[in-house]
């Protein structure tokens, strides 16, 4: 059946950074279905040739290069634009026409993309269903979602309930871009197509895991958004949880959609809930130095731009095994990963007092910037009695596979396509991940806390943070890049 993907916020930075160049690229692999119409909405008034002109430029800019010619003229043809307003009902009785005339009345799958201001996602959703334009009994309708789901759990419901009453929830498609990388894809390769890592997946064999999400530049233009977000609410809520669900998940009956996304909500209902006693020892919070002499930025905001969180499982597999989650703006480097850190054998045979316990084996994966594996394990060092070294054993995928890799969105748009919910969050999982959030941010807001602490600039967050592993006999994983 023919498709019609229909993006809302066509002239934002969404659309013409990712959006516009990822399905370029499905047309140019032959991945867009055949006949595959692709309209923007906005308020900004261009016709048809001057949106095309408008994503060519910034096409060209992104690439270092004007796309081929020849590419580029095919997949014009399907660039449409409709000059419309989402806050306005009329526009979308408009948009039912155009949408019926550009598919000559014949029944085609749709796929709606709100790439808008979160807070017209409801305003949106409410008037296609008003109008008829997610009507099912004409063809699949489908809606994809950007974060943020909210900004706490009422928001969340609230979202859903607006959602549930057009679509249903198997046709909501809600985007996380980190589960399009192919890191975090390759994860559940790792663990469930591998018999010599799952066996030691779980309590008896790791001390601890770690996941970091780094980003050297500080908030810079996007002050006002994130003063009343925080790094909390931006990353923590979706992208972290995200990565702590595929990495503490068990193996779903099949790969299918709702059974990997069932084993994702097992994991968010069996993490611990916090208390206001142990909120105080598991979270910690910091803002860089210089973060109020940004743009808009109060000078006693006590927004945090950095925050660790420590979580625990409770199951037969992870039970007290700590789970450390970090993020944090104007850090030492721009670096994502997951370190699984190992227990140390149980009898050291190599160590007495003259030489220290050797460091345990540790598995890190780096989702970005060069994705990839990389394995820490102990080897003697030739010619120098029992003298051990840490050695590492690591798979890149720019190194093993020619060709630059896909950019996520690409992966998400063909997953929506097919109608593969794989990647995407569901109603329930949003809301738990929200239900873990809310307590903390509430607590960083009360009396009880205290104030965020400074740090300076290009370093791996507060110092206290550094402290607060060590008093618990655990050291981050302060490492940049393990792979280039």
């Amino acid at each position: 059946m023919p498709y019609t993907i229909v993006i809302f916020g066509a002239s934002g930075d969404l659309t013409r950074r990712k959006l516009i160049p990822a399905l370029y690229q499905l047309f140019r692999k032959n991945r867009l279905p055949k006949d595959c119409k692709i309209v923007g909405v906005s308020r900004s008034k261009f016709d048809d040739d001057a949106w095309r002109n408008h994503l060519l430029e910034s096409l060209s800019d992104l690439q270092k290069q004007d796309p081929d010619k020849n590419d580029w003229s095919q997949f014009a043809t399907r660039l449409r634009y409709f000059s419309g307003d989402i806050a306005v009902a009329e526009d979308f009785s408009n948009l039912s026409e155009f949408l019926a005339q550009l598919e000559a009345s014949q029944p085609h799958e749709r796929i709606f993309y709100l790439s808008t201001s979160p807070n017209l996602y409801s305003a949106a959703v409410t008037n296609l269903g008003k109008h008829g334009l997610a009507n099912q009994a004409e063809g699949s309708r489908r809606i994809i979602v950007e974060k943020p789901f909210g900004t706490n759990l009422a928001t969340a419901k609230s979202l859903n309930t607006s959602l549930h009453a057009v679509f249903p929830e198997s046709q909501i498609y809600r985007i996380d871009h980190y589960l399009g990388k192919e890191s975090v894809q390759n994860l559940l390769v790792l663990r469930f197509a591998n018999s010599i890592f799952e066996p030691i997946w779980n309590r008896n064999y790791i001390d601890h895991v770690q996941i970091t999400v780094a980003e050297s530049l500080p908030v810079g233009s996007r002050s006002s958004y994130y003063n009343a977000t925080g790094v909390l609410r931006d990353m923590f809520q979706n992208h972290l949880l995200q990565l702590l669900t595929i990495t503490a998940m068990e193996a779903p009956a099949r790969y299918a959609p709702n059974m990997i996304r069932d084993e994702k909500v097992k994991v968010l209902r069996a993490i611990r809930p916090m208390t206001p006693k142990t909120l105080a020892g598991s979270t910690l919070r910091g803002q860089y130095d210089g973060y109020r002499n940004e743009s808009g930025v109060p000078n006693d905001s006590q927004t945090d731009t950095f925050a660790a969180v420590k979580l625990f499982i409770d199951n037969w597999r992870w039970t007290d095994v700590p789970f450390y989650l970090r993020s944090g703006k104007a850090m030492s480097c721009r670096t994502t990963q997951i370190v699984i850190q190992f227990r140390k054998p149980p009898h050291m045979l190599f160590s007495d007092e003259a030489k220290p316990q050797a460091e345990a084996n540790r598995l890190v994966i780096q989702i970005q910037p060069a994705e990839g594996i990389q394995l820490h394990f102990q080897t003697k060092v030739p010619d120098a009695g029992m003298k051990l070294r840490l050695t590492d054993l690591d798979f890149s995928f720019q190194r093993e596979f020619s060709g630059a890799l896909p950019d996520a969105y690409q992966r998400l748009l063909l997953d929506a396509i097919n109608g593969d919910a794989s990647l995407f969050a569901r109603s329930d999982e949003v809301e738990l991940a929200w239900e873990i959030i809310d307590p903390i941010a509430n607590f960083w807001r009360s009396p009880a806390a205290t104030p965020v602490e400074i740090y300076p600039p290009q370093l791996w967050g507060p110092e206290t943070a550094t402290e607060w592993m060590r008093r618990q006999g655990r050291e981050w994983f302060d490492v940049c890049p393990v792979l280039n």
